[in-house]
């Protein structure tokens, strides 16, 4: 595998979004249908940096953060295509991520189902640390943990 490049999200890029989303869980296990993704990513979506990653040309990972969310960004979307996991590819894109972040607020926050032992593997490796659960909040009988990587305070004592 040969990353590319990660770079903005493109129009031409939404239907490679979209199927590497729809073939992937946690989503499929949520409920997200092919037609979710569709909906979400027609347009773009706004007032978000959405970024991709290209291995060989192809579309390979999607990152999508929404700024000023409780003090920070959040990253409301991270993922890699079924194909390229194992790789390295998420860690990449949070590398990359992270000083873009961090250049303008101090935290940022994420969400991972509590049922997704590999993503909260993952998160906790690169300095995430689980701040709480919200129990029933997309699925019955499951939780959506909120994790937070942080730089410091949002503020400094006077």
């Amino acid at each position: 595998m040969s990353l590319s490049t990660i770079r903005p999200m493109q129009q031409e890029d939404r239907d490679a979004v979209v199927q590497l989303l729809a073939d992937s869980d946690p989503w499929k296990t949520l409920g997200y249908t092919g037609a979710d993704w569709n909906r979400i990513f027609s347009p773009l979506p706004q007032g978000r940096e959405a970024l991709v990653a290209l291995v060989d040309g192809k579309v390979a990972g999607i990152a999508l953060i929404r700024e000023k969310f409780l003090l920070g960004d959040y990253l409301e979307l991270l993922g890699v295509a079924s194909w390229a996991r194992g790789q390295g590819l998420g860690g990449l894109l949070l590398g990359h991520i992270e000083p873009l972040v961090f250049e303008r607020t101090k935290n940022l926050f994420a969400c991972v189902s509590d049922f997704n032992a590999p993503a909260r593997a993952f998160y906790k490796k690169h300095g995430f640390q689980e701040v709480g659960p919200m129990p029933d909040f997309l699925i019955p009988g499951s939780a959506e943990l909120l994790l937070r990587k942080t730089a410091g305070p949002a503020r400094s004592r006077n």
